[in-house]
């Protein structure tokens, strides 16, 4: 498949980048500073360009089969950005013809699982107080999807973490594991990569956990 890969800079865009490329597939990631992408590969084209600019946008997103998203606000103060940069990609996958969207957002914006204990329910309210102008971002920006006509998913991880691939995480679609409170960066990049070709999938959140 022929991927754009943005917020490919990040911990968790890191990991598309070297998965999909790994798996054999055609990556332009989108960056502003190059520098900050240690990852190389044959099939790897840099693309250096601003996600607030439409026509570096549609540049990225012409031709490909799919768009992967992990941008995410690195602190509280830049809550908005998410929502914002994600309509711009909207608009330019709607006027280059190109369908298939996944994105991150997070465990508390969706759904809790039903079967939830009272800790469970406890550490989710103190989460979504403490963090929630981040949260109304991705709330914010999840309304964009279910507006838009795009083929997209939502893919909400709990507490990231930085550990090696492993496989063994659980996924959701329409919902969340119960007890799942952790995942490693690398297992949620590898659910987006097996999503990406998965119907199921296709305008539903999915939460991904442990």
């Amino acid at each position: 498949m022929k991927l754009t890969v943005f917020g490919a800079t990040g911990g968790t865009g890191q990991e598309v980048v070297r998965q999909a490329l790994g798996a054999g597939h055609h990556v332009t990631a989108v960056v502003r500073d190059p520098a900050r992408l240690p990852v190389t590969g044959e099939h790897l084209e840099v693309l250096r360009a601003d996600p607030s600019d439409p026509a570096s946008v549609r540049q990225a997103v012409a031709g490909r089969d799919a768009v992967l998203s992990a941008l995410g606000p690195r602190r509280r103060a830049d809550a908005g950005v998410v929502a914002r940069l994600t309509h711009g990609v909207l608009d330019a996958m709607e006027a280059e013809g190109v369908r298939r969207l996944l994105v991150v957002s997070a465990m508390p914006v969706g759904p809790q699982a039903q079967d939830a204990g009272p800790l469970d329910r406890g550490v989710r309210r103190v989460i979504s107080a403490v963090f929630k102008e981040v949260y109304a971002d991705l709330r914010a920006m999840e309304g964009e999807l279910a507006r838009s006509d795009t083929d997209w998913t939502v893919v909400r991880p709990p507490r990231l973490q930085d550990k090696p691939l492993t496989g063994r995480y659980r996924t959701v679609v329409g919902g969340f594991p119960t007890k799942g409170r952790f995942v490693g960066r690398a297992d949620v990049a590898h659910a987006m990569l097996a999503m990406a070709e998965d119907a199921r999938t296709v305008r539903q959140g999915v939460g991904v956990a442990y």
